[in-house]
């Protein structure tokens, strides 16, 4: 039989910093290699900052179930 759990908090322990600051160096090595050129780095953090701050916005705090 399953048994239902009550008055336990989920959390999602999601590390936006740390998402950006990977996806960043990813696209560092990817310059280094050669694989994108100088503009295509800045065209891709620009577009991953403004991913990132997306993000942040939509992180506000507790969840709220639909009523």
């Amino acid at each position: 039989m399953r048994k239902i759990l009550t008055g336990y908090v989920m959390t999602y322990n999601f590390d936006p910093e740390r998402w950006y600051e990977k996806e960043y160096s990813v696209l560092e090595i990817l310059r280094e290699k050669g694989n994108i050129t100088d503009i295509e780095f800045e065209e891709q953090c620009s577009k991953l900052l403004n991913r990132y701050e997306e993000m942040l916005s939509r992180l506000d705090g507790t969840y709220q179930l639909p009523k």
